[in-house]
């Protein structure tokens, strides 16, 4: 029995890309894509993707501002008119923060941990800024002792995994208050009325929008199903 090949159509195919991305790398994507068998690829920058998800309204003759932060990357912008006026892409995101709380442990208890006990930690205790009082929240952690290199335990708390991630929380703030110094006027008064929405699996972190909102002092809110808002 033959059967025709031909009889599921090639599909039309719109992929996300940072805004910093390069032209070799956009077409490197497409080029990816088509040979996968699409018919037709779109790409669509991941803020104005995010934008959209999140529900802001990308094409009204305000401002607004979206900070995405994903595994990779941040991508922050501020939109308007259906176009992205300002953006800044900095390669700062879940993976370095697991990176970072890999490299604290290492470096304090002489303790090896894989990434998929980092990103427990941080999605347990994970925080952007230390608790008001005290150690705050605790998790058993296992891993290799870098001494005798047998399996060992240990208790890591809230205190210290903020500690550890205040390298790459401190990027992704210096990354707004660059946006927000190359916001024309009129976008700012926008951005002061209607505040910043965060996107992105990153956005989950315990404390990033009070942080956020401490160093900027503006109102900061968090999508409503921030992991799927650049899922189109």
């Amino acid at each position: 029995k033959v059967h025709n090949r031909r009889s599921f159509s090639a599909p039309q195919v719109i992929i996300c890309v940072p805004s910093g991305s390069t032209a070799v790398e956009r077409r490197a994507i497409q080029e990816s894509a088509e040979s996968a068998g699409a018919r037709r690829v779109f790409l669509i920058e991941e803020p104005m993707a995010a934008a959209i998800g999140a529900g802001l309204p990308v094409t009204e003759p305000t401002g607004s501002m979206v900070v995405d932060i994903g595994g990779g990357t941040t991508e922050v912008a501020v939109l308007s008119l259906g176009g992205i006026v300002y953006s800044k892409s900095v390669r700062v995101g879940g993976d370095k923060m697991d990176e970072a709380i890999i490299a604290y442990i290492r470096r304090n208890h002489n303790l090896l941990v894989g990434e998929g006990s980092a990103e427990r930690i941080k999605k347990q205790i994970g925080s952007a800024c230390a608790p008001a009082d005290g150690d705050g929240e605790i998790m058993e952690i296992k891993g290799r002792d870098m001494v005798n290199g047998v399996p060992k335990e240990l208790i890591i708390s809230e205190r210290q995994v903020a500690e550890s991630l205040a390298e790459p929380v401190s990027a992704i703030i210096e990354a707004v208050k660059v946006a927000l110094e190359n916001t024309a006027p009129e976008l700012s008064a926008d951005i002061v009325d209607k505040g910043i929405v965060m996107t992105g699996g990153g956005a989950l972190l315990g404390n990033v929008d009070l942080v956020l909102r401490h160093a900027t002092g503006l109102p900061v809110t968090l999508a409503d199903e921030p992991l799927s808002c650049v899922a189109l």
